[in-house]
Formats: structure tokens, sequence, C-alpha cells
């Protein structure tokens, strides 16, 4: 009898312990199904950095539609750092209310009345970058948070992150947002340290490759114990990363600077065109509101985004460099290429390029642009055609700026 007896405690206790650790196991593989291609949107860092309200939001949402952006794809309006109150008595954060008197509940409804997406920004320690309550120990709070007002995209930075590991700290966040139960893309923010396109395709959305983008086409901005790198810096800062991206999982080289002051017009198109080979998340992160045409054509240009939002989701690759000229391919969908030829240099570059002597194979995904097919030539930026690839291209391409093709059989 008391074998029974102790047999029966052990079968209960065990069930009891397997129940237990069964309610505990968490879920760290992010929400499927979103960002099929790159994410496109807008951030406010760059242009406002600490300085967001609610009115510039909905400034912001009503200028994405009158402008034509939303029209071209973008869908994300993503608040960056300083939105922060402080979190209640039981840990719940709040929106600062002096600027987002309203809430973020009402300000989700308004951008989805609009038909566009609520990003907002956390950070994995106990501060985010600019001083504010970060979710280090409110996880599951947070997410929780966030999910009832609404939030479609989670950017989640890596400051104040004392003795965290990078994945371990991303996972947690990931198991937060699948308990909460409202699919979000999560944008991993963590500079790449830790290596996030190895990890990040099973944990989140996009991972940041680098540092912070600095608004210069090619320099480095040294801030001591940190620096911020121009565009030219950041891209080549790309190389060796194509194989880990693909669709619903992206190399990130941070938010864009088109139309922010610094950048000449061919640099803008040069940075535009670059992100998209990269098949980089287009988020902008210029004054909505007051673009000039120059940059709303560059912005909006449907060919260019048709190269970044190409379904088979491969990132380009560098064909060749030299002398601060590079030439770039892309593969595309339908056995359609894109390439583009970049010029770094102060000087004007002269092209003449022999398609039937080139042999241009991409290793990694197995495509290979055929000497042997005849291609159609379009000039992506402004939708002309430039001929076939029976003749060699012969055209030239000014100092920083950038000539797209697109080649379709």
């Amino acid at each position: 009898m008391k074998l029974i007896f102790l047999l029966m405690i052990t079968f209960f206790t065990g069930s009891v312990g397997f129940g237990q650790g069964n309610n505990y196991v968490q879920n760290y593989k992010k929400f499927d199904g979103l960002a099929l291609t790159p994410p496109m949107g807008w951030n406010s860092w760059n242009r406002f950095a600490c300085n967001v309200d609610e009115k510039l939001i909905k400034e912001t949402a009503d200028a994405m539609l009158s402008s034509g952006m939303k029209q071209a794809g973008y869908t994300y309006i993503n608040i960056d750092d300083c939105w922060h109150g402080e979190r209640d008595s039981l840990g719940f954060i709040h929106p600062d209310l002096k600027r987002f008197p309203s809430g973020m509940k009402a300000l989700a409804d308004y951008l989805h009345g609009k038909g566009l997406k609520l990003g907002l920004y956390s950070d994995a320690g106990s501060q985010t970058c600019g001083g504010r309550p970060g979710s280090r120990g409110y996880e599951f709070q947070d997410a929780l948070t966030y999910a009832s007002w609404g939030v479609d995209y989670l950017k989640y930075d890596w400051c104040n992150t004392e003795g965290l590991k990078a994945e371990g700290a991303y996972k947690t966040i990931t198991a937060a947002l699948r308990k909460a139960g409202r699919p979000m893309i999560l944008s991993i923010c963590e500079w790449g340290t830790d290596k996030p396109w190895v990890w990040g395709p099973a944990v989140g959305h996009l991972w940041r490759t680098s540092g912070d983008i600095f608004n210069c086409f090619d320099c480095v901005e040294d801030h001591g114990s940190w620096k911020s790198w121009g565009v030219m810096q950041i891209l080549d800062k790309q190389d060796g990363l194509r194989k880990y991206a693909g669709p619903g999982h992206w190399n990130d080289p941070d938010m864009l600077e088109i139309g922010n002051g610094k950048l000449t017009a061919g640099e803008d198109r040069a940075h535009f065109a670059m992100w998209a080979m990269l098949a980089a998340p287009l988020i902008a992160g210029n004054d909505l509101r007051n673009m000039n045409q120059e940059t709303r054509e560059i912005l909006t240009n449907k060919q260019i985004i048709s190269i970044n939002q190409d379904s088979l989701g491969i990132q380009g690759f560098r064909y060749s460099k030299l002398d601060g000229f590079e030439i770039w391919f892309k593969p595309l969908n339908k056995g359609k290429w894109a390439v583009s030829f970049l010029n770094r240099s102060a000087r004007v570059k002269k092209i003449d390029f022999n398609w039937r002597s080139e042999d241009v194979k991409d290793e990694i995904f197995q495509k290979e642009l055929s000497a042997s097919i005849l291609y159609k030539i379009k000039n992506a930026w402004t939708d002309k055609s430039m001929g076939t690839t029976k003749n060699s291209l012969k055209t030239e391409v000014p100092p920083h700026d950038v000539l797209t093709l697109i080649l379709e059989e």
C-alpha cells in the first residue's frame, strides 16, 4: 500500500512539474507572414530627434497621403525615441501626455483610419538612448501595452544594456510580443555588434548592420566612443551579408537621409538606388510636410521602388569596382535584373559596358545574366528605353550620382 502511495505522489508531482514547465515555455519565433518585402515608411529620428509630438505625427500622416508616398508603398509612421512618459505604480508605460495628449491608442486609430500603420520605439536596456524608460524588466508589460494601443511595428534599440547578451534580450521581447498576441514587425537595432544577421532571422524581421547613419555622402562623424557613418561607408559595411537576407528577414543599413538638406540631388539618387539594390527597408527620415519636388520624385520613383520590393527578395551584389566607380547587379523576379552604375568619385565617369562579354553570375542564389539572351534596357529613373543588350552601353555618370537600369527579356 505504501508503494502505491509513493507511486501516486511521484505521478502527481511529476505531472504538476511537467504542466508548469509547459506553462512557462516561451515562443521566441517572430510573427510569420510580415515584411515579405522590405518595410516602407517614415521614422522621426533623422530629422526631428527628440522633438516629437502628436501634432507632428498627424501632420506627417496627412503629408504621406497628399505627397503620393502612401500610393508609392510607404505604410509605417514610426515614432522614435522620446515619446515616453513615466511608468505607473504597476509598471505600465504611458506616453508623455504633454506631447501626446490624446494618447497612443487614439493616434493609432487616426493612422489606421488613413490606411497607415503605427510604429513605436523602445530599448532593451534600462533607459532608451534619449534617457527615457527602457523595457528591461518590463518586456511583457510593454508588449501588452503596445498591443492594446494597436502598434504595428517596434524598433528595439540597444543603449544602456549593461551585462545583456543581444540574442537573449531580443528573444525576450519577441516572446513578449508573441504572448501579447498582436502581430508586429520587430526591428532589431543592435548596430551589428553581435552579428544579428546570424540569429536575427528567426527572432526579428530586420536588423541593423551598422551604427547610425550620418547625413553625409562619404564621411565619418567621430563622437569619441562611437561613430556615425556616411551613406557610402554604410554601403561598404554590407559586404558579405546578402546571404542572410530574404522575404521576412532583411539586412537594415539604417534609415534614409534623402531630403534632409546636406546631400545633393545626385547623392540622394545614389542613396535611394543603392538602398533599393540592397533590398533594404525604405524608411524615410525627412520632413514629409515640406518636401520639394525633387525629393518627392526620388522617394516615390516607381521603378526604383519596384527593384526594392521585388518578390524574390534577393539583395544585390557589387560586381566590380575601380577608381571610385562600381557596378552592382540584383536579380529580380521573372528573369529580370537591376543594374546600378555608381559613381562615388568627384569626376564624371564614362561607361562602355559590353553586355555580351561580361559573365554575371550570382553564385549564392544561383542566378545568371545570360550573354546569350537579348534583354531590353530601361532607365529606372526616367522609365525610358535605352535599347537592348545587343550593343554596348555607352554613356556617362556624373560625380556622386548613379545610373540604374532594369533589364527584361
